[in-house]
C-alpha cells in the first residue's frame, strides 16, 4: 500500500511533508512494517484455549461482582479478588 500526496501550487515543503506524514500514520504503513521487523510465533492450541477459558472466567466474575454490587459497569476487577483455578 504506498501513501501518494501531490504537492499543491505554491505549497511549502514544510506542509507537504506534514500532509505525507500524516497520510502515512493514518494510513498504517508504519505499524505494519514495526510488526513485521521482528517474528512472533503463532500461539498453540493449548495457550488459545488457556486465554478463552480466562476470558470466560473474567466475564464470570465481572458479572457476578456487578449484580452483588461490588463494582459498576465498565468497572475493571481488582487484582485481588481475581483467583483462578489452575
Amino acid at each position: 500500500m504506498a501513501v501518494e500526496v501531490k504537492r499543491k501550487e505554491k505549497e511549502p515543503i514544510g506542509s507537504l511533508l506534514r500532509r505525507f506524514t500524516r497520510r502515512v500514520q493514518q494510513s498504517g504503513v508504519l505499524l505494519n512494517a514495526r510488526k513485521g521487523r521482528f517474528y512472533h510465533k503463532p500461539k498453540t492450541k493449548r495457550q488459545i484455549r488457556a486465554s478463552a477459558l480466562r476470558r470466560e472466567q473474567l466475564l464470570a466474575l465481572r458479572c457476578e461482582m456487578m449484580k452483588e454490587g461490588l463494582i459498576e459497569e465498565g468497572q475493571l476487577i481488582p487484582k485481588e479478588m481475581i483467583k483462578f483455578k489452575k
